[in-house]
């Protein structure tokens, strides 16, 4: 009966769910006026156009104001998608340069135009943009261009691009403003987006820098770092942490650590950043160890400052709205349903509130609160099974707990790994660097799992899926994968962990 009433609380829809339970079914209004809209969503990033579509689509009016004149925030315009552009061509130049020869592939006067291939990263974003709008006509989402800002908790007061302003009135609002790069703690290094850049200003660099030195050694450093170490430039990380990506699981990050050092990345673990000259042709970067030590020099063409990100609420008009509480990291708190508790018309998604700093996090929430807001669906968002993908090559991608939580919590697990060296079409490809591992509790249910290798970030969703129905390690081990196929290694590492593997 727990089980099905599990199941039954996760897709049965709120109406019924809350009947079942005997919890009263209820919507909030703004208190006093008329409102122009049912929904008016601040942000056009991920999660807010999402949210916009969804809450269309059941039936809301709905306005989505956006003051970057383009859709899909810092995830389409100058984060994720620009990013992965970047990398996937230069992996195919990296292919070219380091593989084609052994395959028996000659390729005479090999080289990249960097302004055809900045082009056509700007070819894939607007593309993007442009079919977001699109689908705002199509689902009939008002679209207003500018900053929106709160004059009071019932009025919106937007600056509109094209000069003027406009009042928008809602019965609901979700903030959904996303985040920018943090800046360096201490202020040691300052982003001027030239010499010193954040990922805004790596992905429009005007040409590959001879040396870059990336400062913080998580998600976007090593990613945009790899991008230009394939192109040529000599890439030095600095991270104050003892290990790159500080969240991952241990054993899978340091065996990626190692394959980047393969790949030629040089690292500078445990170590601070104290200060910096920098020139209009360059940096001179000045490190010592994070515990204290000798100091020493660092020298780049460009420094791609990485060390995170924070919520972005400047000129939110936050101030205006009684009772929102920001926490010590500017984030917006919020109740389990994503409301401002003291103003329960008012929900906040995505960056600005606690939790990882994904796209695919912020949609989520996005389409759970609007479903709140229209009272229909589940408006459920299962955290323990929000994936995190790395988009190098090899890729790393992880859901769940890692062994490093599972022991802090106490929690009995075993595990299961099998690296792709075994498996048939990975060697078949020559492209066999890493391993997959999952991690599973008394009861053999997938409470983790994380990998290293080709197609990563895809391989991982079958086991997302499988965490989500509770499936165990042998649910997979005895579903049959199509041979020869990457996702083989998934089912191996299923069969370590609940008996033993076939090829390993």
């Amino acid at each position: 009966m727990q089980s099905t009433l599990s199941r039954y609380s996760r897709v049965a829809p709120l109406t019924a769910r809350r009947q079942l339970f005997g919890l009263q079914t209820f919507r909030f209004f703004s208190a006093g006026g008329s409102a122009d809209y049912d929904l008016a969503v601040i942000g056009g990033g991920p999660g807010g156009y999402v949210a916009a579509i969804k809450a269309a689509q059941l039936g809301l009016k709905t306005v989505c104001v956006e003051k970057r004149g383009a859709l899909g925030g810092t995830c389409l315009n100058v984060g994720c998608i620009p990013s992965k552009a970047l990398l996937n061509i230069s992996h195919k130049y990296h292919e070219a340069e380091h593989d084609f020869k052994k395959m028996g592939i000659e390729v005479d006067n090999l080289h990249y135009d960097f302004g055809k291939i900045m082009g056509q990263k700007e070819k894939a974003v607007t593309g993007l943009t442009k079919g977001i709008e699109g689908l705002f006509k199509k689902n009939k989402v008002d679209y207003v261009k500018g900053h929106g800002k709160f004059k009071s908790s019932n009025e919106l007061e937007v600056s509109l691009n094209e000069g003027g302003s406009q009042s928008i009135k809602a019965k609901h609002y979700l903030i959904a403003t996303g985040s920018e790069p943090s800046p360096m703690p201490g202020g040691a290094l300052k982003a001027d987006e030239k010499v010193v850049v954040t990922s805004t200003g790596a992905l429009a660099l005007k040409s590959v820098p001879k040396r870059m030195i990336v400062v913080g050694g998580g998600v976007i450093g090593l990613e945009l770092g790899s991008v230009y170490k394939r192109l040529g430039s000599e890439v030095e990380v600095v991270e104050f942490m003892d290990r790159i990506c500080p969240g991952m699981d241990m054993e899978i990050g340091k065996a990626f650590n190692k394959v980047l050092e393969k790949q030629g990345m040089k690292f500078h673990l445990s170590t601070k950043v104290v200060g910096a000259d920098v020139r209009e042709d360059g940096a001179t970067v000045y490190v010592e160890p994070a515990a204290g030590g000798e100091r020493k020099a660092l020298e780049a063409d460009v420094v791609l400052l990485s060390v995170g990100r924070r919520p972005y609420t400047e000129g939110l008009g936050l101030e205006n709205v009684p009772g929102v509480s920001v926490d010590k990291g500017g984030r917006i708190e919020v109740d389990h349903e994503w409301r401002v508790p003291s103003q329960p018309h008012i929900r906040a998604i995505g960056d600005v509130i606690k939790g990882a700093m994904l796209a695919h996090k912020a949609e989520e929430e996005g389409i759970a609160a609007v479903e709140l807001i229209a009272n229909k669906g589940a408006g459920h968002v299962n955290y323990h099974t929000i994936p995190g993908v790395v988009y190098t090559h090899p890729e790393v991608a992880g859901v769940g707990y890692t062994e490093e939580q599972c022991k802090e919590k106490g929690i009995k697990y075993k595990k299961g790994s099998f690296p792709f060296a075994a498996n048939s079409r990975a060697r078949t490809n020559d492209d066999y660097d890493g391993s997959v591992k999952v991690l599973v509790d008394e009861n053999d249910k997938l409470i983790g799992a994380h990998m290293l290798g080709p197609n990563a970030g895809e391989l991982l969703q079958e086991l997302v899926l499988a965490m989500e129905y509770g499936a165990s390690s042998e649910d997979v081990a005895r579903t049959c994968h199509a041979h020869p196929t990457l996702s083989e290694a998934v089912k191996e590492a299923c069969m370590a962990a609940c008996m033993k593997p076939i090829h390993f």
